[in-house]
Parts: structure tokens; C-alpha cells; sequence
């Protein structure tokens, strides 16, 4: 184990808290805009939100977790589904109903973090073992594929429809897309593989930056509303009550509480890939209670005005390993300045130039990372898929979740896609004959 330059209470001064804090903070930026731009939401907001969670994190789990809280990935398909997809600007058609899931996700987070204070953790660890959580991840970044390709390489166009003689909005195939797409793609592959320093801790930043560049000077972008912006500007707020009624339904429910059954297994693995590299044991101290209800209460908070559901970020543990800096307060500090920054309207007017081929080129390589790492969590745990159990519990969450099943019980009351895979999985895990007892990703604890 490597000395830290700076451990976890430690107080750089104050050039480095900036310069530091300032790296954290572009590390997590290029994840952290590109989910809301998915599902139709604020950047701007997405980034307030993620420092104002990341604070509350800080706090809940009492200044000993140097962790950073950006946009989940994971609810990008829930998203979707909860608010009705996106109209014709790429808006998202009913926002207020996906932040009414996220503020059940929330508070989801709490009940799960009550229980684990009362009774331990391992009751959750026997329902969410590898063989469960990992087909569900994989289905998470295999489901969106399709999305990451259509973005890539088709654009929208006005075509004209004989049939009524009005312009009607099409999907066509542009290579010039598709190769703004590509070169963004492989920059971020190259900033991944190539560089060793806190430049490959950057691929997704470093990849939309330089697909961007190629797409002004091939010109693809308009700076019209750049220009028009203030420097000043508050972000999109959606606060219920004021932008939509707060009306919990079946279909909200469904579409986003089951996800917290994958996210509950990603916030544990980040907690135990962090203590290992800051020499601490967060399941223990300050508690896994701690931190998933940290996670919980940034999520919530994030969801009362207009943010995506927040997560500890995996790119943020990479700039800890590298640069051998845990402070805390130079994690608070890339949150203070994601929250000033939420409000520069010209870089946030720039966040909307970005076409969406590079978001499509970045978002093949995310949503390929985010399906391998699933298989990567079979490998890492020795799964035996000699063994029959194993075989039919992965096949089914995989076919369910990919081809888009569904449970229609009413109109308005159905599981779908991702949820209804991860229910089935952890049914199937219960039900099955021959389960673990044991679950060897914490065995170590």
C-alpha cells in the first residue's frame, strides 16, 4: 500500500485544494452531463445536484469517505419509461414523473439503510449475490446498446409526407454523424488503454472534448445559443408542486424502485474498491449503513429539484488511486465548484451544443464498459456455469431484461425491461435449490 500524499482529514493548501479539487471535478463532469442529456434532463441541474448530494454525503458519513456522487447510469432505461420517453426536442415528456421515482428511490435507500443499522448487512448480501447482480448490470449497459448506436450514426431530418403534404420528422443514416461518433470513441479508447497518468482516469471527459473539436471543424455544431446565453443563469429546476403534481403511480414505481436492487450492489463495491485504496474499512466505519443512506439522501434531495439519481463515481476512486490524494475537503471542493459552475449559463449552453453523434460515440464505449464489468463480476467470483442453477438464473435475467419483457396486470400497473429482470433474478435465487449461504465479494469483510 502506497503512502498517501494527502490522507483522508488532511488539508492541502490552498492552490492544490483548487488544481485538485478542479481534476476531481472534470473527472466526474463528462458522466455526470451526458445521463441527463440521455433522458431529456438539465445539465445544469444534473451538475448543482451532484454537488449537493456529494456534500451530503460528506456529511452523513462523517467527513471518513472521500466518495463523489454524479448521475447514475443505471436509470437511464427507468428514466425513459417513467417520464414517456422524449419528444420531438429531445425533451423529456413528462419529467416530474422521473423524479418522483428517484424520490422513491430515495427514500428506498433509507428503509434499506434503517434495516442494515437495526440487523446487519448480510441479510441483503444472501439476496443480491453475484450471480444475481451481475447478469442485471450486464443488462443495464446491454440494453441500451441499440440507443448507443442509433445516436452514433442516424440524425433526425424534415421530410415531407406525400400522402398529407405536410413535413414530418424522420430517422435517416449520416456517415458525417458516424464519424464524429467514431472519432470520439476511439479518442476515449486511447485516453483508456495508452495513458497511465490522471489522463485515463478522464476518457469519457477527454473523448466528448476531442469528438467535439472534430465535429466544429467538420461543422456540425451551431454556437447561436452560446452566444445568446448569459454568463449568469439558473439551471431548469422541476419541483414538485410547482412543475407537476406529486402523484406516486404503478407504473413510476415499477419502472424505478427495482433498479435500487442493482445500485445497492454498485454503492457496496464501490465502498469496498475505495477502502482498499485509501487502507480503510467503510463497510465497518463509518458503516455501510452510513453511506448507502448518504447515497439515499443525495438522490432524494437531487430528485426535490429536477436532478437524475445520484451514485458513488468510479471515476473519482480512479483519480484517488492515482494521485494518491483521499482528502476530504478536496472532494468538498470539487463539489463547491460543480455547484458555481450549474450556474455559468454560457457553459451550460455549451453542454447543449454537443451533437448527439458524440454522445453516441462515448456512449459505446460507457454502456459496453458498464455490460463488461458485469461479466467481469462472474469471473472475479468464480461462478460455475457448470452448474445448472447458475446457467438458468443468468439466461433468464439476460433474455428478460434485454428483449424487453413485461408484466401487464393493468394498463396502468406493469414491471418491464430491467426491473422485471432483476425481480425474477432474485426470485429465482430464493427459490432455487442449491443457494450459497456465503457471498464471496464480502467474505473479506
Amino acid at each position: 500500500m502506497s503512502k498517501p500524499l494527502l490522507d483522508i482529514h488532511q488539508k492541502p493548501s490552498g492552490i492544490q485544494l483548487v488544481t485538485l479539487s478542479f481534476q476531481h471535478m472534470f473527472a466526474m463532469f463528462g458522466s455526470t452531463i451526458l445521463v441527463p442529456k440521455l433522458v431529456g434532463l438539465s445539465p445544469a441541474i444534473a451538475l448543482l445536484t451532484s454537488g449537493i448530494a456529494t456534500i451530503v454525503f460528506l456529511l452523513i458519513t462523517q467527513f471518513k469517505v472521500p466518495a463523489y456522487l454524479g448521475s447514475s447510469f443505471a436509470f437511464i432505461a427507468p428514466i425513459l419509461i417513467a417520464a414517456g420517453g422524449l419528444n420531438d426536442n429531445g425533451e423529456s415528456v413528462t419529467p416530474g414523473n422521473a423524479m418522483i421515482g428517484a424520490i422513491l428511490v430515495g427514500v428506498t435507500y433509507g428503509i434499506v439503510s434503517l434495516v442494515i443499522w437495526q440487523t446487519g448487512y448480510k441479510w441483503l448480501m444472501n439476496i443480491l449475490p453475484p450471480i444475481v447482480v451481475a447478469p442485471v448490470i450486464m443488462v443495464i449497459g446491454l440494453g441500451l446498446a441499440g440507443t448507443a448506436v442509433g445516436m452514433a450514426m442516424n440524425i433526425t431530418v424534415e421530410v415531407l409526407d406525400e400522402a398529407t403534404g405536410e413535413m414530418i420528422k424522420t430517422t435517416v443514416y449520416s456517415f458525417k454523424h458516424f464519424t464524429v461518433a467514431l472519432v470520439t470513441l476511439f479518442a476515449a479508447i486511447i485516453f483508456t488503454v495508452y495513458f497511465k497518468n490522471i489522463l485515463s482516469a478522464m476518457p469519457v471527459l477527454l473523448g466528448i472534448v476531442i469528438g467535439y473539436i472534430y465535429a466544429v471543424i467538420i461543422g456540425i455544431v451551431d454556437f447561436t445559443a452560446v452566444s445568446e446565453a448569459k454568463w449568469f443563469a439558473m439551471p431548469d429546476f422541476i419541483i414538485p408542486g410547482v412543475h407537476y403534481e406529486f402523484t406516486v403511480t404503478s407504473k413510476i414505481f415499477w419502472a424505478m424502485v427495482p433498479i435500487v436492487i442493482v445500485t445497492l450492489s454498485e454503492h457496496i463495491g464501490h465502498q469496498l474498491v475505495l477502502g482498499k485504496v485509501v487502507n480503510r474499512n467503510y463497510i465497518k466505519d463509518p458503516g455501510l449503513h452510513r453511506s448507502i443512506l448518504g447515497d439515499g439522501l443525495g438522490t432524494f434531495l437531487s430528485a426535490l429539484i429536477g436532478g437524475p439519481p445520484k451514485t458513488t463515481y468510479g471515476e473519482n476512486i480512479g483519480v484517488l488511486a492515482i494521485t494518491r490524494v483521499y482528502s476530504v475537503y478536496v472532494i468538498l471542493g470539487a463539489a463547491i465548484i460543480a455547484i458555481v459552475f450549474s450556474f455559468v449559463g454560457k457553459a451550460m449552453a455549451l453542454i447543449q451544443t454537443i451533437p448527439t453523434a458524440v454522445l453516441g460515440g462515448i456512449s459505446i464505449l460507457l454502456f459496453g464498459i458498464i455490460a463488461s464489468s458485469g461479466l467481469r463480476m462472474l469471473v472475479e467470483n468464480n461462478i460455475d456455469f457448470g452448474n445448472n442453477r447458475n446457467l438458468v438464473i443468468s439466461s433468464v435475467i439476460l433474455v428478460i431484461g434485454i428483449g424487453g419483457a413485461a408484466f401487464h396486470f393493468t394498463d396502468a400497473f406493469k414491471v418491464e425491461g430491467m426491473a422485471l429482470a432483476a425481480i425474477v433474478g432474485v426470485l429465482l435465487n430464493l427459490i432455487l435449490p442449491g443457494r450459497e449461504k456465503t457471498v464471496t465479494y464480502l467474505d473479506e469483510e
